[in-house]
């Protein structure tokens, strides 16, 4: 059975750093695209980071620079580093896993496995 198991984030002032972890059960992730989405009160999920098989990173333009994809394979985890935070970087953040296309998109729909979700607050 698939899981992905989310921990770390937090609360953090502007201009600080948190981590986040996602934890694969169930399958070894670099078989799959990996992704974490956020999504803030009242506004659509959004991506942030999408990871390709190949190890291909790509990042939403508002965290380039600020967010570094890391990952553990012996560990079968993935890290979200978030440095410079700012008050807008405050969401629920999700990692999410699918491997049905060959293709990774950045598009929640297109996820068929999802964390618990962890919460990041960022004040000013």
């Amino acid at each position: 059975q698939v899981q992905l198991v989310e921990s770390g984030g937090g609360s953090a002032q502007a201009g600080g750093s948190l981590r986040l972890s996602c934890t694969v059960y169930g399958y070894t992730y670099s078989r799959y695209c990996m992704a974490y989405f956020r999504q803030a009160p009242g506004k659509e999920r959004e991506w942030v980071a999408v990871i390709g098989r190949d190890g291909s990173i790509k990042f939403v333009d508002s965290v380039k620079g600020r967010f570094t994809i890391s990952q553990d394979n012996a560990k079968n985890t993935l890290y979200l580093q978030m440095n410079s935070l700012k008050p807008e970087d405050t969401a629920m953040y999700y990692c999410a896993a699918d491997s049905r296309s060959g293709y990774c998109y950045n598009s929640p729909d297109r996820y068929m496995y999802w964390g618990q979700g962890t919460q990041v607050t960022v004040s000013s």
